[in-house]
């Protein structure tokens, strides 16, 4: 059944993207990109929902966009539409009556009106100033009612055009950075290195002569899995880990207790700097599977180290 479900979603979608007309997507993109007011979308009913979706898409990627709720348009909100504005109206049958109603006085305040629909020679085409036709073949419910393939090419388009724009408009990660203050893309792109590292007393760290015995303590007392191996000028040498620890025990016995560290610290380590953000140290980590903690340096100095548990922790997913 699933099976059944899954691969008749797949061919409707395919459909769709076979038979979009891509010069019209063009011609609906350049519409909104030389929009000087707001991009407004509009629909009913799950349409209305998408049309929500897209608009915040959009806002989130660099546009001047909102949604309008058609009932509420109809009561006032229309207001809120100034002469340079352009309004999307979604349908998939493009004879929505709360849409037809609402074209009228859209007219009226002088905005440009475009329309996405699944059916040809509509009411709403013949309406709008421009059109695009979202090809599809049914909806996937057993009743061919229940607006499934609809809703997803309306959001897919959407998507589509909101990705285009986003990369035309040349958005800088920054400006991105801004409309995402909070949650794990906000933590992605503004937590710093700086923000997440361990300094000061809570860095392991021993010079170089040190015995293994006595770099233990420091091993274990500062609970990062690792101990950071430095000379006499504090630059840093080499890292000594838990790992390393085990590895000499298994080779050598209890006899590597006395042993200097330096000999068996790993001196080829990878490191990060204090400009890096937290997300990229993250991907330095996973691109080497055997790194859990990140030494950040300054001229060969140790300013802060991260650990793996504290960048899960602080909720930077991959």
């Amino acid at each position: 059944m699933l099976e059944e479900i899954f691969s008749n979603y797949s061919n409707q979608l395919n459909y769709f993207f076979k038979n979009i007309d891509l010069e019209k997507v063009k011609e609906i993109e350049q519409e909104l990109l030389s929009c000087c007011g707001n991009v407004v979308f509009a629909g009913v009913g799950k349409s209305g929902i998408i049309a929500e979706k897209v608009a915040k898409t959009l806002v989130a990627t660099g546009t001047h966009a909102f949604s309008l709720n058609v009932l509420d348009a109809l009561h006032g909100d229309i207001g809120r539409l100034k002469a340079d504005d352009v309004v999307v109206l979604l349908s998939k049958s493009g004879q929505t009556r709360e849409l037809l109603d609402l074209i009228p006085f859209l007219k009226k305040r002088g905005v440009k009106i475009l329309g996405w629909t699944s059916h040809r020679g509509s009411l709403l085409e013949k309406q709008v100033d421009k059109v695009i036709i979202l090809p599809m073949q049914e909806e996937i419910c057993p009743f061919k009612l229940a607006p499934t393939t609809s809703s997803t090419i309306q959001l897919i388009l959407g998507h589509i055009i909101a990705i285009s724009m986003m990369k035309k408009k040349d958005l800088l990660l920054e400006e991105y950075a801004e409309n995402h203050p909070a949650g794990n893309i906000g933590k992605k792109i503004n937590l710093s290195v700086t923000d997440v590292m361990r300094v000061g007393e809570d860095v392991p760290r021993c010079l170089i002569g040190t015995s293994v015995k006595e770099g233990l303590f420091e091993l274990t007392s500062k609970c990062a899995g690792c101990v950071i191996v430095e000379d006499l000028d504090g630059e840093m040498k080499g890292i000594f880990t838990d790992g390393d620890l085990r590895r000499a025990l298994q080779s050598g016995g209890s006899d590597v207790l006395e042993t200097p560290i330096e000999q068996l610290m790993t001196k080829t380590f990878v490191s990060t700097n204090e400009k890096m953000s937290a997300f990229e140290a993250m991907k330095v980590m996973n691109k080497n599977k055997k790194v859990n903690v990140l030494p950040v340096l300054k001229n060969k100095s140790i300013i802060g180290l991260i650990r793996m548990h504290d960048l899960v922790e602080e909720g930077i997913l991959h």
